[in-house]
């Protein structure tokens, strides 16, 4: 076993996890508008879907490689869908207690089909999948455990995000505010958008 390499691992996957990003930043605007628990099922809509793309880019990571122009697509498709989401955030009116409808929530559907355009997971796999997809062996399940202790990692973070959210959303209490706080979250979602969508 490579400790150093799995202490390699860990550093990189952690900071990566809990930093902003188009997962954290929704969860955190969601957490402030929905509170904790209705943001569970946009949490783990996240989970599965970061999940079932880590496996397909570590099947995958030789063809995505020599395909960058299919990866830039993709990356300015996921951009552009993160900045919608931003607007909607924005300018959604602040609600009341109660009065929040299911159909204003996001869930799991919305949590899974945002990575399939989320230009920083597939950056985070493909750097994980090319710096330690040898690191447990070859094969399925080498990659495998890579998802599953990167996962570990991962839904916490959103978690922490949405319950972040929530702590906002009690500041900023009353509608004006919670306005403040909605251009602010979307404000934030866009600005992860325009960095996602420039060359780096």
């Amino acid at each position: 076993m490579d400790y150093e390499g799995l202490v390699a691992l860990l550093v990189f996957i952690v900071p990566m996890c809990f930093s902003p990003g188009p997962n954290n930043m929704l969860c955190a605007a969601h957490g402030s508008q929905h509170g904790f628990r209705a943001s569970i099922p946009l949490t783990l809509g996240m989970l599965v879907g970061w999940s079932s793309l880590g496996l397909a880019v570590g099947m995958a990571t030789v063809f995505i490689e020599e395909n960058q122009e299919a990866f830039l697509l993709l990356t300015y498709l996921g951009a552009a869908y993160i900045a919608y989401l931003g607007y909607k955030i924005a300018f959604q009116a602040p609600s009341t207690e109660k009065e929040t409808t299911e159909t204003e929530r996001l869930g799991f559907t919305t949590g899974l089909m945002l990575q399939i355009v989320n230009g920083k997971a597939w950056v985070h796999f493909l750097v994980l999948m090319t710096s330690w997809g040898t690191l447990f062996g070859t094969g399925f399940v080498s990659k495998v455990t890579l998802v599953v202790i990167n996962a570990t990692a991962g839904y916490p973070a959103v978690l922490t995000w949405a319950a972040f959210g929530v702590g906002l959303s009690k500041i900023f209490s009353t509608p004006e505010k919670a306005r403040i706080l909605n251009g602010l979250l979307g404000l934030s979602l866009f600005g992860v958008a325009i960095w996602i969508s420039l060359p780096h």
